[in-house]
């Protein structure tokens, strides 16, 4: 739920994921490896990514399916 919710938002808001990454300053293989699965994203990525797309981390753990803005 986790990997297809950052792919999602990250095309919705029409970004590639070199921006992305370096946005949250990491590397490039690093992001790409927790958008595809291929590394378990750790809590502070997870909360820096619902930091950059003003949504709770609710959403990426599949609580609820709309990503809130938060205020």
């Amino acid at each position: 739920m986790f990997i297809s919710r950052i792919r999602d938002l990250r095309e919705d808001s029409d970004k590639t994921q070199k921006e992305i990454a370096d946005e949250l300053n990491m590397s490039l293989k690093t992001y790409c490896n927790y958008e595809r699965g291929v590394r378990v994203a750790p809590l502070d990525f997870m909360i820096k990514i619902a930091r950059y797309y003003n949504t709770s981390l609710d959403y990426f753990a599949g609580f609820i399916d709309v990503p809130r803005k938060l205020k």
